[in-house]
């Protein structure tokens, strides 16, 4: 009971947090779970805990039985230039606003039988956040602050079943809830621009929902190395019809799918090395894929195949290392690169959402305690990656070009309960 109770409060306390922004690998956060952040993400082939079924739902039956909680301080340095604009728009516009963001995380895992095991895992997958007290935008008309606020909160219940005992496959459904607010883009907002005006801007936050499939494989294939697989359902979200002006498809905003490929390698008994790779097919998803020069060519802002946000499918690629220092002492340290998402030129429109950094570095450790428990702590720097604009602002905005920079700082803490 006692762990039950435990589950209900920690996934309700989740559950009701004001949903918090996020941006690492795009807008998909780079890692689930405090163990994995301290690997850079590394998660396909390396479960560590009770969150293993967001990166690949066979990780359910590596964990044991098991429940995880945490919560990461995420704090971005995001913002945006502007030069040559003939409408006076040329300046420098910090995006910080808004500084700190605190991301819940729950995971938690339940052998049933030596083959069979359940799991449940709760986590932000990502999102967006930009908040320009200066309005970027003001030179084209707008007025006040203007920024955008996308949170995405995941829901994953996980099976996994052994084959054998080195082998497992997994499936899991993944329940999201995604909630948006745009403000301070009245240039955007008339018929010239959007096939709904008065739905583009400066509505609050809408939300809506969707299901997706996660499906996995973890596998010995030589008696010190894993291989893992996983692969993750595009999840058709309901409408955000407060901003069907804004988003192709009358307010569509779809999760992308993504899958990949995972090696852990027992180097030494007390030394895994591990390494991910990752496809995110965001250029899938027309409101995020489409490029902004589909407007001129008739593709209205809301419109069916309309304009978007002209980002591109990425890969990513992550490199971990886990070492058992002692019975108590556990020490963690990854990286990972990714390709750019945004192209140059489409840094006008992404101004709104620059979500540009490539490069995350990891460390952590895991200590546990007398009483079975354990502490774990990581920390990710992502670098400052600017992406500067080739023909990025039309004409009829005054041409010019836009560049957007963002840079991360992400310290996460858990702590685990072994059941």
């Amino acid at each position: 009971m006692q762990v039950r109770q435990r589950i209900i409060v920690i996934s309700l306390a989740i559950l009701n947090w004001p949903l918090a922004a996020s941006a690492t690998n795009g807008y998909f956060s780079h890692g689930y779970g405090v163990r994995s952040q301290a690997v850079a993400g590394v998660g396909i082939a390396l479960p560590q805990d009770g969150l293993a079924a967001a990166a690949n739902p066979a990780g359910t039956a590596f964990v044991g039985n098991r429940l995880d909680a945490g919560a990461s301080l995420f704090r971005p340095d995001r913002g945006a230039s502007i030069q040559g604009n003939a409408y006076g728009a040329d300046g420098d516009y910090s995006a910080n606003g808004t500084r700190n963001f605190f991301i819940p995380e729950l995971g938690y895992a339940r052998q049933l039988s030596p083959e069979l095991a359940v799991g449940l895992a709760i986590y932000g997958n990502g999102g967006m956040n930009t908040d320009y007290r200066r309005n970027p935008f003001a030179a084209f008309g707008a007025s006040g602050k203007a920024g955008i606020d996308l949170s995405q909160l995941f829901l994953t219940p996980s099976v996994a079943y052994r084959p054998a005992p080195q082998h497992a496959i997994g499936a899991a459904l993944t329940f999201a809830y995604q909630r948006f607010a745009a403000r301070g883009l009245s240039p955007f907002d008339n018929p010239a621009v959007s096939s709904a005006p008065g739905s583009v801007t400066d509505r609050g936050h809408d939300s809506s929902t969707g299901v997706g499939v996660k499906l996995g494989w973890i596998g010995e294939v030589l008696p010190t190395v894993k291989l893992g697989a996983s692969w993750s359902s595009r999840i058709e979200m309901g409408e955000l019809n407060r901003y069907k002006g804004l988003f192709e498809g009358g307010g569509g905003f779809d999760i992308p799918a993504s899958y990949g490929l995972g090696v852990a390698w027992q180097a030494r008994p007390d030394l895994t090395l591990a390494a991910d790779w990752q496809r995110i097919e965001y250029g899938s998803v027309k409101s995020v894929g489409n490029p902004l020069s589909v407007l001129f060519d008739g593709g209205q802002l809301g419109a069916d195949n309309g304009a978007g946000f002209g980002w591109q499918n990425i890969s990513v690629v992550k490199l971990g290392a886990v070492y058992k220092y002692d019975a108590r002492l556990t020490l963690r340290g990854g990286a990972s690169r990714a390709q750019q998402p945004v192209p140059s030129s489409q840094t006008f429109i992404n101004i709104l959402a620059p979500g540009v950094v490539r490069n995350h570095f990891s460390a952590g450790a895991s200590y546990r305690t007398d009483g079975g428990g354990e502490w774990s702590v990581a920390y990710t720097r992502a670098p400052k990656v600017t992406v500067s604009g080739e023909g990025s602002i039309p004409a009829s905005f005054g041409g010019g070009e836009a560049r957007g920079h963002l840079r991360e700082d992400i310290l996460t803490v858990g702590y685990t309960w072994t059941l």
